[in-house]
């Protein structure tokens, strides 16, 4: 395990000299951070810890902790969401919901994600922990276990009409952490994609604030924010030819302006990275065990995740596969039997570990014994 650790921190850390390297798009976004969604890589940061208010992008927590509610069964898909009076009396964006007001959990998500309703966005809450105080200890501990250092939430709708909302903060960083951390939610891709749509039976319509969706090619989400004191805020998100990016940009003078930087940041990001999975087009033969309860064992690939890489060195790619030619028995599964080492050219870029894909027992001395006297007998 040690080994395998130590092989991924230093992938890790090659990857990471990417944004250093490369010199990046311009943006006029105060804080700004573009990441691949795959794996977690930082392409281009500016001022990306800087810690500001985030408005409505807040609710990109508030549906993380509801999708895994409902992931968990705490919650269901088929909940009728009832809005308290608290909820219903939320300002800014909403749906104008009524107390004692009840929506399907279907369109309580499609009008936080599409219109950034805070009046739906409470009764989420509500629904989840039982009260907005109670969700928002959630917000801060799931924040916490995420590693967003940074971030400290005050309520779940990133309104700041209150005193205790100064301290509502966080970076384009850590939104990017939790926006990512979203998307592994594939459900909630049916709503980020919406345009424009209806609830209450077609008796309210709704439009998505993220002009993306409809403007941008390959948009999957994601949130917007808007408040005087935060600016225009984004975190975008977008997938071509098979790789997704998250663009962040918060403190924006105006909302042109984050959709104006949230593209070009996408746009530097698919022209000049791309995916490959390490083990494409390599057939991983069965090794022969001696002394084994079974004649062969097959390597797999320990970590089967793609490798973020530079789209100049596509053509370059090469796999080299080292394995034993034989095996002695005993063998555990997961045990490093070998290496897959990925290079573009005189680079390597990543040397993965190869595992024991099942255990082999060592045969018995009986066992052993057996196998003797059929052999002798002639296979009988």
């Amino acid at each position: 395990m040690r080994t395998i650790l130590s092989i991924l921190t230093a992938l890790g850390l090659l990857l990471g000299q990417f944004a250093a390297e490369k010199p990046g798009p311009t943006v006029s976004a105060p804080s700004a951070i573009l990441i691949d969604a795959a794996t977690g890589t930082v392409l281009f940061e500016q001022n990306a810890d800087e810690r500001r208010e985030p408005a409505s992008v807040t609710k990109v927590m508030t549906l993380l902790l509801v999708m895994e509610a409902l992931d968990s069964g705490k919650i269901g898909w088929d909940d009728q969401v009832t809005a308290s009076a608290a909820a219903a009396g939320k300002g800014g964006s909403q749906i104008y919901l009524e107390e004692g007001e009840r929506l399907s959990m279907d369109e309580m998500l499609k009008s936080v994600v599409v219109s950034s309703a805070n009046d739906c966005a409470t009764a989420l809450a509500e629904h989840v922990a039982g009260s907005e105080a109670a969700f928002v200890t959630l917000m801060n501990a799931r924040a916490a276990e995420l590693g967003m250092e940074n971030t400290h939430f005050v309520n779940c709708t990133g309104l700041d009409d209150e005193p205790e909302a100064r301290e509502h903060l966080t970076t384009a960083r850590d939104v990017a952490t939790m926006s990512r951390e979203l998307l592994r939610h594939k459900e909630i891709r049916k709503y980020t994609t919406i345009w424009t749509d209806t609830v209450r039976g077609g008796q309210f319509g709704l439009s998505n604030t993220n002009k993306l969706v409809r403007f941008y090619e390959g948009t999957t989400g994601l949130k917007t924010g808007y408040t005087s004191t935060a600016g225009h805020c984004l975190s975008a998100s977008a997938e071509r030819d098979g790789i997704e990016l998250i663009a962040v940009v918060l403190g924006c003078a105006s909302s042109s302006e984050r959709f104006a930087d949230a593209k070009a940041l996408l746009n530097w990001g698919f022209a000049n990275y791309a995916l490959v999975h390490p083990a494409e087009g390599t057939i991983l033969e069965p090794i022969p065990v001696k002394l084994g309860t079974a004649g062969t064992v097959t390597p797999v690939l320990a970590e089967p995740g793609p490798i973020l890489i530079e789209k100049g060195q596509q053509s370059s790619i090469r796999r080299t596969v080292e394995l034993p030619e034989e095996l002695t028995a005993p063998v555990e599964k997961g045990e490093i039997i070998g290496t897959l080492t990925v290079s573009a050219g005189d680079t390597e870029l990543a040397r993965l570990p190869l595992t024991a894909g099942a255990d082999v027992g060592r045969l018995t001395f009986g066992a052993l014994f057996l196998t003797l006297l059929r052999t002798m007998c002639g296979g009988e």
